[in-house]
């Protein structure tokens, strides 16, 4: 099947790495891998970060102006060369989707949206037109695909109980961090090594730093290392943030993706508060490299950490549980080991590209008619 694939809040060729980025590539490899040919439809940005109502007010006059272009260079195409399908992903208040429902219904052909979010509250708030507009897509695709667990009750607002709803798993491309785990030669003694990995960006994520200094404040009777990968423009507020344990942190700023495989290998737990997160692909990887997370309650953290299985979810923006969560790990080295082999075993099962893969394959064959054009 041709696929066009739309990402509406950050393309996936954006030159900054993020989750979003890293999902938004992996889903349009499990989709390759499927054996669909997928292409990138649109570099338009939707995003309004702010609430500004008349960014939005020419956002949406700008993608329904490149939508009816897009249509009527599509319509221009032989049959056999325009997309089967449209694709968006991550739409939501914020950065709705001008493009696929309009150009998806003048083509006839099947809309599927993956990643989308419903907020009920935000009907009369700032973001009131990206609301409108995000919700009338999830209403009129024809499947949509939940990531989150924490999304399903207000999706269900819009989708129903039915078919059009379903689940799948956030996964990850494990192959290399298995590697690297496995390949992990032993070391000498020495105070086991916690790591984290996140960008540095104001608001949720420097929260969650916050969170991490306090915790690990409480912890310096122990022995132990954190090395903190990531950068950002809340760099200078994360050090500070964690001045109080500074002697006892490796900093390595933003790394290449192929290198965080070994970088993770040569760690004993991985540690994040996850305030606000969507679900954190790197508690997965981290799983995959057999290591143990201790992770905050929040969104679908819960989705892709199993709390005394896989490691240990705490609640939420609570620095002394999380430092009692890390103390456990530190002081218990069995069950450092124990949760590490469940960790990449439930990844193994549940979050790795070929289930992924095969997911979707049923999801798309379920559509693959196509609509009366509009």
């Amino acid at each position: 099947m041709r696929i066009a694939f739309y990402a509406p809040m950050k393309p996936p060729q954006h030159p900054v790495p993020s989750g979003d980025r890293t999902m938004a590539r992996l889903l349009i490899r499990a989709l390759g891998e499927g054996g669909h040919g997928v292409a990138v439809a649109s570099m338009f940005c939707s995003y309004d970060r702010s609430g500004d109502a008349l960014r939005q007010l020419r956002l949406a006059r700008l993608g329904r102006a490149l939508a009816a272009r897009m249509v009527r260079r599509l319509e221009a195409r032989p049959r056999a060369d325009r997309p089967e399908l449209w694709f968006t992903y991550h739409l939501y208040h914020k950065a709705p989707d001008w493009l696929g429902p309009t150009i998806a219904a003048r083509l006839g052909i099947p809309y599927v949206v993956a990643e989308a979010s419903h907020a009920p509250k935000q009907a009369s708030g700032p973001w009131a037109l990206g609301h409108r507009a995000a919700a009338d897509a999830i209403a009129g695709a024809d499947r949509v695909i939940a990531l989150n667990s924490a999304d399903l009750p207000c999706l269900r607002l819009l989708a129903g109980d039915g078919d059009r709803l379903v689940r799948l798993a956030p996964f990850i491309d494990a192959a290399p961090f298995r590697t690297a785990a496995t390949n992990r030669r032993p070391t000498p003694a020495s105070p086991p090594r916690l790591i984290t990995v996140a960008m540095m960006r104001p608001g949720d994520k420097l929260a969650s730093y916050r969170i991490l200094g306090e915790a690990l404040g409480r912890l310096v009777d122990r022995p132990w290392r954190l090395t903190v990968v990531g950068d950002g423009p809340a760099r200078d507020d994360v050090r500070v943030a964690l001045a109080a344990i500074a002697d006892r942190v490796t900093w390595l700023g933003q790394v290449a993706p192929e290198a965080l495989p070994e970088l993770l290998s040569t760690a004993d737990a991985f540690l994040w508060p996850a305030v606000n997160e969507a679900y954190g692909l790197a508690l997965l990887e981290a799983q995959a490299a057999g290591l143990p997370v201790v992770a905050g309650r929040s969104g679908g953290v819960p989705d892709v950490v199993a709390d005394g299985e896989s490691g240990v979810v705490v609640a939420a923006g609570d620095a002394a549980a999380f430092a009692v969560a890390v103390a456990h790990v530190l002081d218990d080295p069995a069950a450092r080991r124990r949760l590490g082999r469940a960790a990449w075993k439930r990844v193994r099962r549940q979050h790795v590209l070929p289930v992924a893969t095969a997911r979707l394959g049923a999801v798309l064959e379920a559509v693959g008619g196509t609509r009366v054009p509009a």
